[in-house]
């Protein structure tokens, strides 16, 4: 039977499906991988199950001419922390779980544009800190959603979906900006970038993370939005410039920001956290135990598939 490596605990089911298939092997430590490890699961696994943050750089591939492990069954859609190139040189394929997140992560992108514009973070930190004094007609103010104008950067999958809830759920305006113009069933309009920061009252970020997309918004692309305008983030936390983000923030530049990937995860600037006009989620994209299952059973699908001498179905290179 193939052996192969988890390298973080999995959901029951996940683990079932996998031992149903393989000799599984399974790393209960929750950080990620040291260089080290990854290259040792190179040479003792037929496959492994990587996820965020085991950074399979091409130093951890270089000296490898034909590894036993052939496959890196990515425990994600996002696979920016394998570098492909490396992987490809050396006979190692790699998949992904698209699909899988799509609803969970626009969900998440929507409870950050609500956190944000509703002071909802800020308001329950001020009541358990026992310093709500009462209502009142002008406590904590915010941005009524409803009727806004949403601007998605990025229009896949995950665009698609949060577009889909802001015009539906929000009788929302949609902006975006993407490659080409998408064929959709409600009304937005495609623009380019510039114009979509400048018109929107909240602008979500959906691209993949990849050289052209590192630091997208920067100080330049944060001063074209407007003055009360909130910036999301539910791609990967190095589509921003922390930094630039921090300084708009401070200045009252923009609205506020509403984040739940970060370029260094788990570390987060402590000028960022001292923030009130930030909401701050630790990752929350996919976690919903559903939304788990169907990320590792996919994962598995790939894993299977490649074994057995098939084309797994989210081949990535």
């Amino acid at each position: 039977m193939r052996r192969i490596l988890l390298t973080r605990p999995m959901p029951e089911r996940v683990v079932e499906a996998a031992r149903t298939n393989f000799d599984v092997e399974i790393r209960y430590d929750p950080v990620p991988m040291k260089t080290g490890q990854m290259r040792a699961a190179l040479a003792l696994y037929d496959g492994v199950m990587p996820t965020l943050g085991d950074m399979f750089t091409a130093e951890v591939f270089d000296g490898f001419e034909n590894p036993r492990c052939k496959i890196l069954a990515n425990f994600g859609v996002g696979y920016n922390h394998i570098d492909a190139k490396a992987a490809r040189a050396v006979g190692v394929s790699i998949t992904n779980t698209p699909g899988a997140v799509t609803n969970a992560t626009a969900d998440i992108a929507l409870t950050l544009m609500l956190m944000s514009a509703r002071r909802a973070g800020e308001g329950e930190r001020l009541v358990r800190a026992g310093a709500w004094e009462g209502w009142t007609p002008t406590q904590m103010l915010g941005l009524h959603m409803t009727g806004k104008t949403v601007g998605i950067i990025g229009m896949g999958r995950i665009g698609q979906a949060v577009a889909r809830r802001c015009h539906y759920g929000f009788d929302m305006k949609v902006l975006y900006a993407n490659r080409s113009e998408k064929n959709l069933e409600f009304p937005a309009r495609h623009l380019h970038m510039l114009e979509v920061l400048a018109g929107a009252d909240f602008v979500v970020l959906c691209v993949p993370a990849t050289s052209e997309t590192h630091h997208l918004m920067n100080a330049e692309t944060i001063s074209q939005m407007a003055p009360h305008a909130r910036l999301i983030n539910v791609a990967r936390g190095d589509v921003v410039d922390e930094p630039a983000l921090i300084a708009a923030l401070q200045r009252g530049q923009i609205g506020g920001a509403g984040l739940d990937v970060y370029e260094h995860e788990p570390e987060i600037p402590e000028e960022m956290m001292a923030l009130e006009n930030v909401v701050l989620l630790p990752h929350l994209g996919t976690a919903a135990l559903q939304v788990r299952e169907a990320m590792g059973l996919m994962a598995v699908e790939n894993l299977r598939a490649f074994l057995a001498g098939d084309t797994p179905p989210n081949l990535v290179n």
